[in-house]
């Protein structure tokens, strides 16, 4: 189920939206751009900016503190949110900004909009870290600011239509879906995951890459919770 645009019009225009998804592709594309070339030392290159500049839990946590730590680790919790591990991770996180993030901006404003991301990108990356605090794995992406933006926009639009991509087997399909079902559909695959996620930390099997599972949940209750918090009191949306 890929969402591809919704219904809803925005009445301003979303600069804050714009410049988020400009300022995720710029960064990406030096990210890439250092592992290009024949050198043997561009891979590691490119890895070593996302160990640099992604979220690493143990070192916000202090449980794998290094002396030389730079960036600060509680920077690491804003740069990490500007890194991705590969085209699709960048490319899907933008298309769900995009796609969503205007109307929370139009909604908001564009300073309330501008807090809202960012903090809801700090409580998914403290989301995760509370989950796995030894973790040594880095967490990148704009996923979790992203679910926050998700959480807002399903509490003040659930009933706009979604123009939706489904594919099932052979069946492929466009069709507009409310946003009630898209995103209720998204929020429950991200909390099964999480359960299996768990289950195999459980059974004792070590840590595995992949996605920040819990950070997406963490995102997404924190859009919620922000947009009461931040919403303006005359909003023409209320």
């Amino acid at each position: 189920m890929l969402p591809l645009k919704d219904d809803v019009a925005s009445h301003s225009v979303p600069f804050v939206t714009v410049g988020l998804i400009a300022a995720n592709l710029l960064v990406f594309l030096y990210q890439a751009s250092l592992g290009l070339g024949p050198d043997p030392g561009a891979a590691r290159a490119a890895q070593g900016f996302i160990l640099e500049f992604g979220l690493v839990p143990c070192r916000l946590t202090g449980a794998c503190a290094l002396a030389d730590d730079f960036p600060a680790p509680v920077v690491t919790i804003f740069t990490s949110m500007f890194v991705h591990g590969g085209l699709f991770h960048v490319g899907g996180n933008m298309l769900y900004l995009w796609i969503f993030g205007d109307n929370v901006e139009d909604t908001l404003g564009h300073l309330r909009f501008t807090a809202f991301y960012l903090l809801a990108g700090v409580a998914a990356a403290l989301a995760q870290t509370a989950v796995s605090p030894g973790s040594r794995i880095p967490m990148v992406g704009a996923s979790g600011a992203v679910s926050g933006v998700l959480g807002a926009y399903l509490f003040l639009f659930p009933y706009a239509r979604i123009l939706t991509l489904l594919v099932f087997g052979f069946f492929v399909r466009v069709v507009y879906v409310p946003a009630i079902v898209v995103l209720g559909f998204w929020i429950v695959v991200q909390f099964l995951n999480s359960v299996f996620t768990l289950g195999v930390s459980a059974a004792g099997r070590g840590e595995t890459g992949g996605t920040a599972w819990f950070a997406h949940i963490g995102g997404f209750l924190a859009g919620i919770v922000l947009l009461f918090l931040m919403r303006p009191k005359r909003s023409a949306r209320l």
